[in-house]
């Protein structure tokens, strides 16, 4: 059975033009070419970046961020309620008003100190500023370094000037070093998040995020199976060109440096609409949809390589939406660029809730993590 579906799946009719298959692909004459089994290289690395991760995130994350200034908001952690912690961990964590009614009675406390309970337990759960500043110095560094690789990679080929040459002798096109470990690299690195995703910041586009992730991997895969190559290395270098500018604001934000993530903001926010709305659709997906049926008849891998790259264009424009909506607010407001994709601590704004915070923290003294800081070297006045 297995092997009736894999011979099913690798059929040459699937993968590549009426005339052409497998056998055009195979080594010959020094010329190499792109393998499937290739892709198993990809695991390792992955697993090479998961730990790289941790190395960079104790040994350059943590001394960067103290650099720059990098401070916790104290939170004050929530008392503890067995009847309260349970509604929030089995039923939800944003109660509705019946529901607080409900729990006021069961509790026997006023709505105010049920709603003051649960903002506080939701900050509790929101990740700290530390860190989201690792995750986004990690990625910062990756993308950077990617987008300097791709560029170097790719600065004296020729299908970087005229996409039509991503087509000049296709299928046959013989793999180059270069190609092949940029590919792999990209592969390993965008795995590793899909595998890091449940213990990352979980942020407002969670769900277009793993889509992102997948719509990529398979992306990827299915460009390097088909000999995609050149056309893959553009769409990559295409997409590595603004994401460091984003994790660089990013950072900056967390820092506090408000004029410098506003700016930096803007020429990613700049860069991003070039590149993703207008290069990426009008050019490479251009070359990648129209070019290629005056080359050879369609088939089913040129219909599904295109449909993810609409995919990938659909998110482009979800992004894109949030993207102008907060650099237009910074441009007429001047107000600070902050990322509505992230969870924001809630703030108690009241007076009462106020006050209740200054008497709680002048009787237990300094608070951090929400445990009060005792002065050991005390003396008692003579």
């Amino acid at each position: 059975m297995l092997r009736g579906l894999s011979e099913w799946f690798w059929q040459e009719r699937l993968w590549f033009p009426e005339g052409l298959g497998w056998a055009d692909l195979e080594d010959r004459d020094g010329r190499v070419y792109a393998k499937a089994t290739d892709l198993w290289v990809a695991l390792p690395i992955a697993f090479i970046f998961l730990v790289v991760r941790q190395v960079f995130e104790r040994t350059v994350a943590m001394p960067l961020a103290s650099l720059l200034g990098v401070k916790e908001t104290v939170r004050i952690k929530a008392s503890h309620n067995p009847t309260l912690e349970s509604f929030y961990c089995n039923v939800t964590k944003n109660p509705t008003q019946s529901s607080i009614e409900r729990l006021c009675k069961q509790n026997g406390s006023s709505e105010r100190q049920v709603q003051r309970w649960f903002r506080r337990r939701r900050n509790q759960d929101r990740p700290n500023l530390l860190k989201k500043f690792r995750e986004a110095s990690w990625r910062f560094t990756f993308y950077l370094l990617a987008f300097i690789a791709g560029l170097a990679a790719l600065i004296d080929k020729p299908w970087l000037y005229d996409l039509k040459e991503m087509w000049e002798g296709f299928p046959v096109l013989t793999l180059l070093p270069s190609q092949y470990w940029y590919y792999m690299i990209e592969l390993g690195f965008y795995a590793s998040l899909l595998f890091s995703v449940a213990s990352d910041v979980k942020r407002k586009d969670f769900k277009e995020q793993i889509i992102h992730h997948l719509a990529t991997i398979l992306l990827i895969s299915f460009s390097w199976c088909v000999n995609y190559i050149r056309a893959g290395t553009l769409i990559m270098l295409v997409h590595d060109s603004s994401d460091y500018l984003l994790e660089s604001a990013k950072m900056f934000n967390y820092a506090g440096w408000r004029n410098a993530c506003n700016y930096i903001f803007i020429v990613f926010a700049a860069i991003f609409i070039i590149t993703r709305l207008v290069i990426f659709p009008f050019r490479i997906m251009y070359c990648t949809w129209i070019y290629p049926v005056t080359v050879y008849s369609p088939f089913f891998g040129y219909y599904f390589f295109n449909g993810l790259l609409l995919v990938l264009q659909c998110l482009h424009i979800f992004w894109a939406v949030l993207i102008i909506r907060m650099a237009v607010r910074f441009l007429t407001n001047n107000e600070k660029v902050d990322d509505e994709r992230s969870d924001k601590d809630e703030t108690d704004e009241s007076d009462e809730e106020e006050e209740d915070a200054k008497k709680e923290l002048k009787r237990n003294g300094p608070v951090q993590n929400g445990h009060a800081v005792h002065n050991n070297n005390h003396r008692k006045a003579e």
